[in-house]
């Protein structure tokens, strides 16, 4: 696997992975990365593709409050792992490389990106699509892989590809868990032992709330009954919200729909997204 860090070398070594025909898939990161990450890779690897890999810790989507000087960062383990997963090009650029002196420029999603995380974040959806539409410029990818973990976030994208006519494809992988269920993050080190016990309570929460809908259960009971059992275990809530699957808008019952749900355990902020069937 490539390590590059400037953006000549990158361009360069984007054609010589395409010099065989190659499409070329990338899979966007802000490092630290965990088995949720890999299963982003190992999506990628497709007959005929060359698999990129970006690892860019993005000051532009953190808060002034937010933990952007305590994000961790795992350089050498997270270069073994993708050389292991077989991924075939690093970008991992400089901040001065992203945003070099007088970068003037925003990207912004509306309406997409104003609710949900971008009520609790204010700023950060522009951050994401701002870092996006750089990587997307620089290494001109055929397709790329988000989690469907960051389920805003994938929608956000898929919403600037669209209306900015990209071609490139967007494809979400399906969240990562650990066996007792809880969403796989880079976060999630944040947790002290006593919190890691309480943090399955936002999946089992979802769990049971997407049932009860299923089954046809007044969405409002049952999203009231998850963030009891939120609060209940020591969870200050966001939000916890049934939402349209595309247009994070208000839901249609013969529409995908998506649950959605942030919460905070001690200074550790969690999110976690269950589809719902249509028409329960």
């Amino acid at each position: 696997m490539q390590t590059i860090r400037q953006l000549d070398l990158l361009r360069q070594g984007v054609a010589d992975l395409r010099g065989d025909g190659s499409r070329i898939a990338l899979v966007p990161t802000m490092g630290a990365l965990h088995a949720g990450h890999l299963a982003l890779i190992e999506a990628a690897k497709r007959p005929g593709t060359r698999v990129v890999a970006s690892i860019f810790v993005n000051p532009k989507q953190f808060g002034a409050n937010e933990d952007l000087s305590r994000y961790p960062r795992k350089e050498l383990a997270d270069t073994r792992m993708l050389t292991e997963a077989g991924c075939d090009l690093l970008w991992m650029p400089p901040v001065e490389a992203m945003y070099p002196a007088g970068f003037a420029t925003n990207v912004s999603v509306a309406g997409i990106s104003e609710g949900l995380d971008g009520a609790a974040r204010p700023g950060h959806f522009d951050g994401v699509a701002t870092v996006v539409t750089k990587l997307f410029n620089q290494v001109r990818p055929d397709v790329a892989y988000f989690g469907e973990k960051d389920f805003q976030q994938l929608a956000v994208i898929r919403r600037m590809v669209a209306d900015l006519d990209t071609g490139i494809e967007i494809i979400g992988v399906p969240t990562q868990r650990e066996d007792d269920g809880l969403a796989l993050s880079s976060r999630n080190i944040y947790l002290d032992e006593a919190e890691r016990v309480k943090a399955v309570a936002m999946p089992r929460a979802l769990g049971v709330a997407a049932r009860a809908i299923h089954k046809g259960d007044a969405p409002e009971s049952a999203l009231a009954a998850a963030r009891d059992t939120l609060i209940a275990a020591g969870f200050t809530i966001d939000y916890v919200e049934l939402v349209d699957a595309e247009t994070l808008g208000a839901p249609d019952p013969a529409r995908p729909r998506r649950l959605v749900a942030a919460a905070r355990l001690g200074t550790t902020r969690l999110i976690d997204n269950l589809a719902v069937d249509p028409n329960g």
